[in-house]
């Protein structure tokens, strides 16, 4: 049911790119009073004149405060920090800031799976549409995987749920959205740099539960002590999973052999395609979630026996010349590139680097021991030198960008040998996106005679 009247009249979008140019049609099909402001956007796009011929007024350019003139509610861009002047302004003025995925609670009211987490979400969400799909049960894939919340929402039947990626920008400017099922998988320091503190982070994470209620289900992961703190407060049914944990009882675990939903056995762990601890982990959640929401035991079972992974994260791109070539290219922080680190011990030659966030990364040391060779590139190149120097790496290599990393890498190989792009930083030192980064290194192997 769309419920989008009960929604403010006058309304500003603040950033376009997909979700603001999103939530802008949204709302001017809702008949809304629209102000569109955007400082990278030109009055020639496409996108920028659909919604002025909708009516949106459009300020682009610049950022003037006269832009909240009357204005009842900001919908921001989830990237846009709450230090910006216009969002400072509009929360001096008692203006509602929310994000995009907040229009998802007026467009729709049928179920709705969100998962976050500071590492996994992408997997995870991915391995529960998939399990869903091949269990028949109709299911549509949205959010910081993509695809913009209120687009997929707009078009929900009656007999569909929706699995949506949330990131901790969407989950920060949430008031009523509310998940049937949410999935929490793990809380680890990650873009303090937008929350200013660990703790703002946190809070931002745990908004995906703060509305449900006692007919919904909270799926967290039982091993991380900050969440079994933080889960306390939920109205929502609690389901833990683990890999450490025995849960028959409780929820989704593993035990030597099998992959099990409370005394279930689901699966033999050495039919699941997917390797490393983090990714079991994933999979105990996307397991829980799925079956929560309808999913049989073989539609499950065919996705871990088939699923190799999704682009960018941890993917296997292919044996070439006989060596493993993996691109982690969404690996943007520390945390990811010590798990996929872990997830190998064979010799690894370790293509790093990017955006400088002014972090060290010693914590990267202990994780290198199966490192023959590192190659380095971007603003973050020499410290990650430095750590390799401390790990006792032998041979570090200093590259352009990627695709000159993959050259002198792959030289460094031999047959049997991983090659893995795990940058552990962003890539707008040097690239739009960690897509475009990834699919640059993919392209630079694939060229190698």
């Amino acid at each position: 049911m769309n419920t989008m009247k009960q929604f403010p009249k006058t309304v500003l979008v603040l950033g376009l790119a997909r979700s603001g140019t999103a939530a802008a049609r949204v709302l001017l099909d809702g008949g809304k009073d629209v102000t569109v402001n955007d400082q990278a956007a030109s009055y020639d796009d496409d996108s920028v004149q659909e919604l002025q011929r909708k009516g949106a007024h459009l300020v682009l350019g610049s950022h003037p405060l006269s832009v909240l003139g009357g204005i009842e509610v900001v919908v921001k861009n989830p990237g846009i920090r709450y230090d910006h002047p216009i969002i400072a302004e509009a929360i001096r003025r008692n203006i509602p800031v929310i994000t995009e995925v907040e229009l998802v609670s007026y467009l729709t009211q049928q179920p709705v799976i969100g998962i976050t987490g500071s590492n996994g979400k992408t997997t995870t969400t991915t391995l529960i549409t998939e399990m869903l799909k091949y269990s028949d049960c109709n299911v549509k894939l949205a959010g910081n995987i993509g695809i913009a919340a209120t687009e997929v929402a707009q078009t929900m039947q009656a007999d569909e749920k929706m699995v949506i990626e949330l990131s901790s920008f969407q989950l920060q400017g949430i008031s009523e959205f509310r998940p049937t099922t949410a999935v929490l998988l793990n809380i680890f320091e990650a873009h303090l740099d937008y929350h200013g503190d660990l703790e703002s982070y946190v809070n931002a994470k745990c908004n995906i539960f703060k509305n449900q209620q006692a007919d919904d289900y909270l799926v967290y992961n039982a091993d991380d002590s900050t969440l079994k703190e933080r889960v306390t407060h939920t109205n929502a049914k609690k389901i833990p999973f683990s890999v450490t944990k025995n849960l028959q009882q409780e929820g989704a675990w593993a035990n030597e052999t099998h992959v099990c939903f409370f005394d279930e056995a689901i699966i033999a762990l050495e039919d699941i395609v997917l390797v490393g601890k983090h990714n079991l982990e994933n999979i105990l959640a996307a397991v829980a979630a799925a079956k929560l929401n309808g999913a049989t035991n073989e539609g499950i079972q065919h996705v871990l026996r088939t699923f190799s992974g999704v682009k960018h994260r941890l993917e296997f791109v292919g044996m070439i010349q006989d060596r493993y070539v993996y691109n982690d290219s969404k690996a943007t922080n520390i945390l990811a590139t010590q798990k996929a680190l872990d997830s190998f011990k064979k010799g690894i030659v370790l293509l790093a680097g990017g955006l400088d966030r002014g972090n060290e990364f010693d914590e990267l040391i202990p994780h290198l021991k199966n490192v023959k060779a590192m190659v380095v590139f971007g603003e973050t190149a020499s410290k990650l030198e430095r750590i390799g120097r401390e790990a006792g790496v032998q041979v570090i290599k200093h590259a352009e960008g990627v695709d000159d990393a993959a050259k002198i890498g792959f030289a460094l190989t031999v047959a049997g040998d991983i090659l893995l792009l795990s940058p552990a930083c962003a890539s707008w030192d040097q690239y739009k996106t960690f897509e475009e980064r990834g699919d640059i290194f993919v392209q630079a192997v694939h060229t190698i005679n």
